[in-house]
């Protein structure tokens, strides 16, 4: 084996011609690991462990020397039975952000722009300039909410992709169905539509928008699911997509082939036979975070309307201060410098063991402070 010793440069300069845009660009960052004292809150993962039966099915998925099912046909099926459509309107990726970027590549390269919210999924940006295209970010509303109406505007005759994360990561806000609909109209009908739902199955507001019903009038739409989130399938990575077929047959052929596994395929099949009861699961979840958000709201945070599975605090330029003392009390959440901080609902323990410190951390906030909801 020849090792080649690292040179002061390598940090600096590329030993061979890269893309300029992509060493200006940052990697994507991870959720920071949780120490064995600490609760992990950074990843908005299921706190949950999968059920029984979904590991039974994992481990007798079969042989692993075997490549999977490309096409992930059998998942398709069951789901396209669940949504009354063809197999064909079913596309498959190894999570919902590889579904994102197969989309965006179809649609978008050179010349074009992608337009998305801001701040929301960090993943968005990266993908965005893989592709080649530009981005178009479009500041959110002061509550961390979409402008859907800017968001509108953003959209020219460059643009071939527009995104709508709902609920929106990191802001746990969503977007409503008359917006939505609203918006639908000013887009041109051959911008691809991208309504990022990760984390649906959270949501409890009724005016929230619902995607899947939506296809069948806007045929520019194509709507992501995850397997990750509510379904606790996240170290598997397997998330999809409905939509016309011709759409996905675009992102299919932008797809890395066969990176779908196996046991991620058998696992979200075993995970549908069991969705009454991770279903309910979610639904403490989502009580739970209802019952953080109200206990936020009385420290005194101006919190969202929190519809994920995390809240978000508006830190601002206290972030790095905020980040550090919930790291000395064992919490380990999702710091954006200068930004806010993104804490996801894991275990009822884990919010006894964050209450008192965001109550320090609202104190210390000088009056006038945008998280602030008192004086």
């Amino acid at each position: 084996m020849t090792f080649i010793p690292p040179s002061d440069d390598d940090a600096v300069a590329p030993p061979v011609k890269l893309r300029p845009e992509i060493l200006a660009s940052p990697p994507y960052r991870q959720g920071k690991p949780a120490t064995a004292d600490a609760f992990k809150l950074s990843s908005n993962e299921n706190p949950y462990p999968p059920l029984p039966g979904v590991l039974e099915a994992v481990a007798a998925s079969g042989a692993i020397n075997r490549y999977p099912d490309a096409s992930a046909l059998a998942l398709r099926e069951v789901l396209a039975a669940r949504h009354g459509v063809s197999a064909e309107n079913i596309h498959v990726g190894s999570g919902s952000v590889a579904l994102l970027s197969q989309f965006i590549q179809a649609a978008a390269g050179p010349g074009n722009s992608v337009v998305y919210p801001w701040r929301s999924f960090e993943a968005y940006p990266g993908l965005v300039t893989v592709s080649g295209a530009t981005s178009v970010p479009v500041p959110n509303r002061a509550d961390g909410s979409h402008d859907m109406v800017a968001l509108a505007a953003a959209v020219d005759e460059t643009t071939r992709v527009v995104i709508v994360c709902s609920p929106n990561n990191p802001t746990s806000t969503t977007v409503s169905a008359a917006e939505f609909e609203t918006f639908m109209a000013a887009v041109p009908g051959d911008v691809l539509v991208l309504l990022d739902e990760a984390y649906t199955e959270f949501v409890t507001d009724p005016d929230a928008v619902r995607g899947l019903p939506l296809l069948a009038r806007y045929p520019n739409l194509v709507v992501l699911r995850t397997f990750s989130k509510a379904y606790g399938l996240a170290g598997l990575r397997v998330g999809w997509a409905i939509g016309p077929v011709a759409i996905l047959d675009a992102a299919r052929a932008a797809a890395i082939p066969l990176s779908v596994t196996e046991p991620a395929q058998v696992a979200a099949i075993a995970s549908l036979q069991v969705e009454d009861q991770l279903l309910e699961r979610v639904a403490r979840l989502a009580a739970l975070r209802d019952r953080l958000s109200a206990a936020l709201f009385d420290q005194g945070w101006l919190v969202p309307k929190a519809q994920g599975n995390f809240v978000w605090l508006a830190t601002g330029d206290a972030t790095d201060a905020a980040n550090a003392a919930l790291l000395d009390g064992g919490i380990v959440a999702r710091a954006f410098p200068g930004s806010g901080i993104r804490v996801s609902v894991g275990e009822e323990e884990s919010v006894e063991q964050l209450l008192p410190i965001t109550g320090r951390i609202v104190d210390s906030l000088p009056a006038g402070h945008p998280a602030r909801r008192l004086g």
